[in-house]
């Protein structure tokens, strides 16, 4: 399977279709972005990486039952999956409470939550991803009905289950996360996206240590050295 034309170019990816118009090829970046792009840096070897990452955590999930866009990585810096028209909603989960939660509630950092929490945020750059509630939704039409909100939100639920015990054989917690889902030629939900320490926050258990792209954002360094370290704990 071969590159043909740029579908689009994001902060983290370069998507390209193919000569099946039902699967496209993502091209993961060495681009690090943070504060809607404000922040921006190249880490080499940052794209492969987030492509070995996905590979497995995708796998994983599919291996549980999850429907997924996922087809088989192609090279280190390609991924091969299903075309999926994208529900602009980005799916928030969280476990512990940190950054903006932290920021906008009060909440002391490091606060495990009595319940995981899903927030929704609307995929829009110009407006600086906005935070939706379910009527927002609604009135943009980003989904077809109230049903599918309470779907994408079971979903991202049942997804945090499995992550969770899959990142704790690992030694390491899962603090929150942002993910995707889309629409496939059937007009199935399925998760989209990529699965990578860019979307997830990732602390070791014994230590705290942040192993994702907090280290980016807040100037601690060593990302290419965490993402590695992930890499090598989930690979089994």
């Amino acid at each position: 399977m071969r590159k043909k034309e740029l579908l689009y170019e994001g902060k983290a990816k370069k998507i390209w279709t193919t000569e099946d118009e039902d699967l496209l090829i993502s091209e993961f970046k060495d681009s690090l972005t943070a504060f809607n792009g404000e922040k921006k840096d190249e880490e080499a070897g940052k794209g492969a990486l987030n492509n070995k990452i996905s590979t497995i955590l995708f796998e994983y999930l599919e291996s549980k039952g999850i429907p997924t866009h996922f087809v088989k990585m192609i090279d280190e810096n390609h991924m091969l999956h299903k075309r999926a028209e994208v529900i602009k909603i980005e799916v928030i989960v969280r476990n512990i409470a940190t950054g903006s939660l932290s920021r906008n509630l009060g909440i002391k950092d490091g606060t495990v939550l009595p319940f995981t929490l899903v927030e929704f945020d609307y995929k829009n750059d110009e407006l600086g991803d906005p935070k939706l509630n379910d009527q927002h939704c609604l009135i943009l039409k980003l989904v077809k009905s109230a049903d599918e909100l309470d779907y994408i939100r079971f979903m991202a639920r049942k997804i945090n289950r499995f992550l969770i015990e899959f990142f704790d054989k690992a030694n390491l917690k899962l603090v929150d996360f942002k993910i995707e889902f889309g629409r496939d030629k059937n007009d199935n939900i399925i998760l989209i996206d990529e699965l990578s320490p860019d979307n997830f926050r990732l602390w070791d258990k014994d230590t705290n240590k942040k192993m994702d792209k907090d280290r980016f954002r807040q100037g601690l360094g060593g990302l290419i050295e965490a993402y590695e370290e992930v890499l090598n704990r989930i690979k089994g």
